[in-house]
Order: structure tokens, then C-alpha cells, then sequence
């Protein structure tokens, strides 16, 4: 059962395996592996007095479970499984930059001369990879055009929150005193979280009637207290905001230090850099921009780069050359120290290495016109929709994103953008994204398709949000029935978890929860 080529609709349908935990499938004494026993010359240093009291006074809690039974739980699982650029349209992700991950990245990552490289063994015996991690600065000091950057923060939160513990050390150096940072509303929320959380106060600028953030206001919030701004350009709605250097001088005049929030780098590769525009710090989200796969606060890296005069304040260690080898300086009394054990997320910066090398400076510039063209075209449909509208920047071209309202079609049918998120579920397409709370745009849906989809993706893509307004108009009661109906899970979308007795990241804290539940009850 293919697409329609007519109505470019696929037929869909997911698996769905009532699948217990694999806690839950153990069965006692049942093994995938025989672990090998230590040698005696390794068994006499595991006593009570090497371990003290690091030794486990019971076996700890594993599964019990064969080889065919784990390889087919999670077979089942990944059958289950729609959100991913393998298997899905990703263009749903918006801000997300969810792109294609070339597979020779991937096979390269796991070579042991990559992924089995202790941290803590000498460096002279991982020159190799030394060498990966400072010509990789060397690239993005060329994109970005600042003079430094580090990778040990995990992911772009990590970076951001890198950089505002750098601009505190900046100013209790120079005994400013400043406590205040600057943020807008459509910058990403983790712009005003981490600084709060390493002590300042936050103002948050709201849009003008262009969607662009009110300068007259920045000229107003400007003070002596006034540490710096976070800003991201284009921010969540796509626009571009050309007029970004009179923010920054703005923030310069009065003594503060400007960072560039770009994760929503991907359409400017090549073609903007942070230095023309004025900036003192950025940050690229390595896992979206340079191709490694998606990872967030997990398996990810947010690279943060500053200009020279801020390289001091970095974290540690940093990978020098001396002319003949390379090394980590620890030697960095200015240094904040560490955000992350070791030297980060190696595989992801070796990824980045890989992608940038296979495109040269050519290379990245065309991923960026094809970023726009791809946004631009999927614009100038969807706007197209009946139910769907564009707010601010009337006019004015979307870079590589662009955060559309279901307003109209909630006012019409009573239907929302929840409500089409879930159906599009039952089309193969992944649930798009919404946006951050608090909803500034109605009913919102941001989409970015990138480089990596092709015409007939994005058809395919624009073909289903049309399909859905059409339901809304004409068939209703396929809404009635809350979507969405052909995916593994069939419950409608219930929103974000709130509650922390509903949170469950381990096996124990299940276990935990069930007992509270079954106690209750």
C-alpha cells in the first residue's frame, strides 16, 4: 500500500506490540551473555578492603533475559517508533533542525580508535582524536568568525548556561557588578532559564507589531546593572531581524556582553557570521546545525565560541597545539571550570568534523539556500490552507522556519493545532511541534524542513496539513473521535507531564510509583 500519487496521502498504519517492560520479562537464572570471571591477579584488588564502601551489599537489579527475547523487545519498540529522520518526515520539528545523518558518520563513530579512548589516559595516546577536536574549533572560528571555542557543554542548554557563568566571571573580574541579562520572547526559553539559574535577574523584551523585539524598549532596559543580552536570530517565528547590530551596540554602550543564540544557525551557514554582526559569544547546537544526530541534554554538544578576550574564562581543559603535539591545557586560572565531565561528547564533534569536511565552505553555503528555498516553498503553500495564517512580518521572507496559527480554523470549526498535531500521527508523519509556552502566536505549529527533504517530501508534507483542514471543514467528526487512530499509542495527546508521581526515568522509580499507586487505591 503506497502513496496516492494523486493526493500524495500514504496509506499508514503502525505497529502496536503489547509489550511489556523488560523488567517485566526477566525470568530467573536466564542469560544473554556469560560474563567472564576476573583473573585472580584482578579478583585479589575487588575485596572489602579495596572497595570499601563502594562494594555492593547485593547483586544489582538487571534483567534476567536471552539473547532472541531482548533482540525482539526491541525490535518491537523501534517498530513502534515515528519520530525518526530514518523512517519519517521530520519536517515537524521545528527549531529542531531535524536532518539527514550520513551514515559513513555514523559507522566512523564507532571505531575504536574513536569511542574507546579512555579520557584519562595520556594524551599523547590520543593524538588522533586531539587533532579532530582542534581542527573542528579551527572550522567553526571560520563560520562563526570568533576567535575560540570549547565543546565540552552537552548540549545547547549546557552551552548557554557556559555562557552566562562566563559573563559573571567577566564582570566580578572587572567588579561591575551587573546582574541583570536581557532576553526576547521568541528567543529560545533556555536563553532567560540558565542565566537565572546562575544568579541574574531577567528582562524579557515582548515583540513589536513586526514580530521583531522592540528596540525602543532594549534602549529603555539598559542599565548599569546590565550584564548582557541572549538573543536568537531569526528567532522562532523565521524572521531575520537585519537590524540586529543596533541591538548589539545598543547592549555594548552600556557596557554589556552580547551572545548569539544560534540554533537556528542552518540557514545562515556561509552567509552571516556572529563577528560581522557584533557578538562577543555564540553557540552552534553541533547535534542540529552539523549533522549529528539529535540528542538534546543527552548525547549532544552546544560548541560556545567567544571572541579572544573571553577565551580565558572558558572551560577546562582546552585542546592546544604547541607546533608538534597536541595537548590539554589545564592551566587556565580565569578558566569557570568544568560544565561537563572529560572532553564532552567526542563521537558528535567527530561527526561535525566528518560533515563539514564533506562539504566544504561551498558546500555549507548551499545547505543554507537550500534550508530557505525548502522554507520559502513550503510557506508559500501552507499559507494556502484554509484554517492557517502567518502572524507578524507581513511581507517579509521566513530564513529556515516559520511558526504558522491554526487560528482561523480553531474560530471557524473549533478545532486546533492539538488536534491536527495528533492527526497528522495517523499520515506517517511524526506529531509536529508546537512552540514554548506561553503561546504569544494562537494555536501554533512551527515546521522547518532544512536541506535535507526533497520536493515530493515537502509535497507530501503540505499534502497531509491540507488533507487535515479539509477533515476540519468537512468531516468533523473524524475529530470527534480523537486521532490519533493509526499509531502505536492511541490515546489523544495529553500534554506535558506536571505531575513528578507520573515521571518514571528508571525501573526503580516505576516500581515506586506503581506501589504509591496501588496503595492509594
Amino acid at each position: 500500500m503506497g502513496m496516492n500519487k494523486e493526493t500524495k496521502l500514504r496509506k499508514f498504519h503502525a505497529a502496536s506490540w503489547d509489550e511489556q517492560l523488560i523488567f517485566e520479562q526477566s525470568v530467573p537464572g536466564e542469560r544473554g551473555i556469560l560474563v567472564p570471571q576476573p583473573e585472580p591477579e584482578v579478583d585479589k584488588f575487588s575485596g572489602p578492603d579495596v572497595l570499601g564502601k563502594l562494594k555492593r551489599h547485593k547483586a544489582p537489579e538487571l534483567p534476567e533475559v536471552n539473547q532472541m527475547k531482548v533482540n525482539r523487545h526491541y525490535m518491537r519498540l523501534s517498530q513502534e517508533t515515528q519520530c525518526a529522520i530514518d523512517l519519517a518526515i521530520n519536517i515537524s520539528e521545528g527549531t529542531c533542525t531535524m536532518k539527514y545523518s550520513p551514515k559513513i558518520q555514523e559507522h566512523t563513530s564507532r571505531h575504536p580508535g574513536i569511542n574507546e579512548v579512555h579520557p584519562l589516559q595520556d594524551p599523547d595516546t590520543m593524538q588522533g582524536l586531539l587533532e579532530i577536536y582542534y581542527k573542528t574549533e579551527d572550522f567553526l572560528k571560520q563560520i562563526s568568525g570568533l576567535d575560540a571555542f570549547s565543546f565540552q557543554p552537552g548540549g545547547g542548554g549546557q552551552a548557554i548556561y557556559t555562557a552566562a557563568c562566563v559573563m559573571r566571571a567577566y564582570h566580578r573580574e572587572h567588579n561591575t557588578h551587573r546582574d541583570q541579562i536581557i532576553t526576547t520572547s521568541f528567543s529560545h526559553p533556555v536563553d532567560a532559564a540558565t542565566p537565572k539559574t546562575v544568579g541574574f535577574d531577567i528582562i524579557t523584551l515582548l515583540p513589536d507589531e513586526q514580530g521583531y523585539p522592540d528596540l525602543d524598549a532594549l534602549k529603555s532596559a539598559v542599565s548599569d546593572r546590565t550584564a548582557g543580552i541572549f538573543i536568537t536570530n531569526p528567532e522562532d517565528t523565521g524572521l531575520y531581524n537585519s537590524r540586529i547590530h543596533e541591538y548589539v551596540e545598543t547592549v555594548h554602550n552600556a557596557g554589556g556582553i552580547c551572545f548569539y543564540d544560534q540554533a537556528n544557525a542552518n540557514g545562515m551557514l556561509g552567509i552571516a557570521r556572529a563577528k560581522e554582526a557584533g557578538f562577543d559569544m555564540c553557540h552552534f547546537n553541533l547535534h542540529k546545525t552539523f549533522s549529528a544526530p539529535h540528542g538534546s541534554y543527552g548525547p549532544a554538544t552546544g560548541a560556545i565560541g567567544c571572541r579572544e578576550s573571553l577565551k580565558k574564562y572558558l572551560p577546562i581543559p582546552r585542546v592546544e597545539f604547541n607546533g608538534s603535539k597536541y595537548y590539554l591545557d589545564y592551566d587556565c586560572p580565569h578558566s569557570i571550570g568544568k560544565i561537563r565531565s572529560f572532553l564532552g561528547n567526542a563521537g558528535v564533534v567527530l561527526r561535525t568534523y566528518m560533515w563539514i569536511l564533506q562539504h566544504g565552505s561551498d558546500g555549507l553555503k548551499e545547505v543554507a539556500i537550500n534550508a530557505v528555498l525548502n522554507n520559502n516553498y513550503l510557506e508559500k503553500h501552507v499559507r494556502e490552507i484554509p484554517g492557517i495564517s502567518v502572524w507578524y512580518g507581513k511581507g517579509k521572507r521566513r530564513l529556515e522556519q516559520v511558526r504558522y496559527a491554526w487560528d482561523k480554523l480553531k474560530e471557524d470549526t473549533g478545532i486546533g493545532t492539538e488536534d491536527v498535531q495528533a492527526r497528522v500521527l495517523d499520515f506517517g508523519i511524526p506529531d509536529y511541534w508546537l512552540t514554548h509556552p506561553p503561546y504569544l502566536v494562537p494555536e501554533p505549529m512551527t515546521l522547518e524542513p532544512c536541506e535535507s527533504y526533497s520536493k515530493e517530501d515537502v509535497d507530501e508534507y503540505i499534502a497531509v496539513l491540507q488533507e487535515c483542514s479539509r477533515e476540519a471543514y468537512e468531516n468533523p467528526e473524524i475529530y470527534a473521535k480523537k486521532p490519533p487512530f493509526n499509531t502505536a499509542c492511541h490515546l489523544p495527546l495529553a500534554g506535558m507531564v506536571e505531575k513528578p508521581e507520573d515521571i518514571a526515568v528508571s525501573w526503580r522509580l516505576y516500581k515506586k510509583n506503581m506501589a504509591h499507586r496501588i496503595k492509594a487505591k
